[in-house]
């Protein structure tokens, strides 16, 4: 059982604003593991690793506060900036 989970925002659209999978700005997706459904497969590659550092606690040394912290997915012209958080889950 994981210690946190991890809820990724699309908090920005950059270049047209148009996402070409389709997501918008305010769409999330929850990782209490590793498989959000219903999200590009391209977004879901590029915050896989950071997920799964924030997942089990980890800490990003260029932030001042690794419990929210931003990431893009690779398109060059229209990147998709996720906001994403780390939820302590209380154990039961």
């Amino acid at each position: 059982m994981y210690k946190y989970k991890v809820v990724a925002t699309i908090v920005e659209i950059r270049g047209d604003g148009i996402c070409s999978y389709g997501h918008k700005v305010g769409d999330s997706f929850e990782f209490s593991g590793f498989t959000p459904g219903g999200m590009c497969q391209f977004a879901y590659d590029s915050l896989r690793s950071a997920v799964a550092a924030l997942l089990y606690g980890g800490n990003f040394p260029w932030t001042g506060d690794s419990e929210i912290t931003t990431w893009a997915c690779p398109d060059p012209d229209r990147p998709v900036i996720f906001e994403l958080r780390r939820i302590p889950v209380s154990e039961q």
